[in-house]
């Protein structure tokens, strides 16, 4: 199931243009998979604490429509984990209904010596 976030475009999220500056579409999927991550039962800062860290290994972008001042972007996030210690979020910004930004997002999960460990069993906590 997909899980969704909205956020708003705030003058500090744009550019000279007036179009949220690129970098800034990374803001908004981070945040969008920590709210993932704490819908699965605890915040992130818990996973942290139990030694569960959850860090991008690698991503792709793909820019289809700037957002602008004032719009009101949504995150769409699902996940599915591809080995016991390596998951892929596939994202999506949209804006009223129309595509602005494609991304899959591969996380790995290590312990707070930055060494792999499986993935929680997300929902059971």
């Amino acid at each position: 199931m997909d899980h969704r976030v909205a956020y708003k475009v705030y003058y500090e999220d744009t550019d000279s243009l007036g179009v949220v500056y690129y970098a800034n579409y990374l803001k908004y999927l981070e945040r969008g998979r920590s709210e993932f991550v704490g819908a699965q039962g605890k915040p992130i800062e818990q996973w942290n604490r139990e030694g569960f860290y959850f860090v991008v290994y690698a991503l792709t972008m793909k820019f289809k429509k700037a957002a602008t001042l004032g719009d009101m972007v949504e995150v769409v996030s699902a996940f599915r984990l591809t080995s016991a210690y390596r998951a892929r979020f596939r994202q999506r910004i949209e804006c009223r209904g129309d595509l602005l930004v494609e991304a899959e997002v591969d996380i790995v999960c290590v312990n707070s010596q930055q060494q792999l460990r499986e993935f929680p069993a997300f929902g059971a906590g």
